[in-house]
């Protein structure tokens, strides 16, 4: 934490504190008053509101250092019954678990995702236009979930439900963090409770282990939340077991984010779900659509940079070069994208100049559809003239084309036209 100094304090020769970084003097303007220097290592302040604020005292606090770090003070505060507040703060996110003897009651998060409202909307509870309406709807009397359900876009009962699973998912978090600092405090505000509920510390510390684990093993396969699973063609589908809900949303188009919102269901589980089916091989993944003109190019310029750098090292590369130009010219489209854009020698193009290019051709709504296409069909040639190049090289012996191939057509794998 901090070692860009934006957070650093320095106390002169007097015992006078000077915040030096930005970020030291926000966060003390928003601490003004007197406060009481509490006994401490001479390598750490402790300083404690003197007076105005009826706060818990602070039984617990340290540095997370490590990842799973959290789990053995919260299993402490399990097992000692415990009533109080674990607030967990790493500088960009503040989330706080509330115990009362032991069991989680509560918890609130900062984070992205992990508000309620969103989590509403990445379990399929609510729509990302009810998700809007009820954000804009909500006023300081009536909270998030309350409005949800006046308005009756969701039940009682179920945001109930979901109230449950928001705080087991913040506890996760919480079990995972990395780095950051934690206080335990032995009273809290009920006010700041937006549900009760009662989880026992067992069960979610077995879990939480459970999910760190297994999504070490899971992220192997499923890199992340926004790739794309797609069905294996000609391959059977599954018959029984709770894939056959999560195969049955796979279209090829719906990322693992997309399928949690279209069951009900967690990441962790679908992921679990989709992981099974491609370990059976009834299921591939993909690496997620790139989103916006500059990524597709990304993607192009690194996929021929890598053609080329395999042809010119067999003293090839000027004959591939002539036949994408015929191809270029022969398809009737490449000669006005590619206009003052390229190809460079080493196959890329100019990001800002092919962006214009097909803003000009088609408009910009269809800018980004159409640029995919294009790219792709162009890398596919450059592949299929650069495989019978590579395999008459005498010191590739056939290795190199079938290998660049692989590399080149995973690379490009997300400007494959949906379907």
């Amino acid at each position: 934490m901090g070692e860009d100094g934006h957070d650093l304090v320095r106390v002169d020769g007097t015992g006078t504190a000077h915040p030096v970084g930005k970020l030291a003097s926000q966060r003390m303007r928003a601490r003004q008053g007197a406060f009481r220097l509490m006994p401490a290592p001479a390598h750490v302040v402790v300083m404690r509101r003197a007076e105005g604020v009826e706060a818990g005292s602070l039984r617990l606090c340290g540095e997370i250092t490590s990842a799973s770090a959290l789990c053995d003070i919260v299993s402490m505060v399990g097992q000692s019954a415990w009533t109080g507040e674990l607030a967990i703060y790493d500088g960009a996110t503040n989330r706080s678990v509330f115990f009362e003897h032991g069991a989680v009651i509560g918890a609130l998060s900062s984070a992205e995702g992990e508000r309620l409202g969103e989590m509403l909307y990445r379990y399929g509870a609510l729509s990302l236009e009810q998700l809007q309406e009820v954000a804009r709807a909500v006023t300081g009397d009536v909270r998030f979930g309350e409005m949800a359900v006046r308005m009756g876009h969701i039940s009682r009962e179920t945001l109930f439900q979901l109230m449950g699973r928001q705080i087991e998912e913040i506890v996760y978090a919480v079990m995972r963090a990395e780095s950051g600092m934690f206080y335990f405090l032995d009273r809290f505000d009920e006010a700041r409770l937006t549900s009760r509920q009662n989880l026992p510390v067992s069960g979610l510390l077995m879990e939480a282990v459970r999910r760190m684990d297994e999504m070490r093993y899971f992220r192997e396969r499923i890199p992340s939340a926004e790739h794309v699973p797609d069905r294996v063609p000609d391959r059977p589908p599954p018959t029984e077991g709770d894939v056959v809900q999560i195969y049955q949303a796979i279209d090829g188009v719906r990322s693992v984010a997309d399928i949690c919102r279209a069951v009900g269901q967690g990441e962790f589980e679908v992921t679990r779900q989709i992981f099974q089916l491609v370990q059976g091989g009834c299921v591939t993944v993909r690496a997620p659509r790139p989103t916006g003109p500059a990524a597709i190019v990304a993607l192009f310029n690194e996929a021929m940079s890598m053609v080329m750098r395999e042809v010119d090292a067999v003293k090839r590369g000027d004959e591939v070069r002539q036949h994408l130009a015929s191809f270029a010219t022969g398809a009737g489209i490449y000669d006005a994208l590619f206009m003052r854009a390229g190809p460079k020698p080493d196959g890329t193009l100019d990001d800002g100049q092919i962006i214009e290019n097909v803003a000009m051709l088609v408009g910009p709504d269809q800018a980004e559809a159409m640029l995919a296409q294009w790219l792709y069909d162009y890398v596919s040639f450059a592949i299929f003239i650069a495989e019978p190049v590579l395999r008459e090289a005498s010191t590739r012996s056939g290795a190199g084309a079938p290998l660049l191939a692989k590399s080149v057509a995973d690379i490009i794998a997300p400007l494959a036209p949906s379907h």
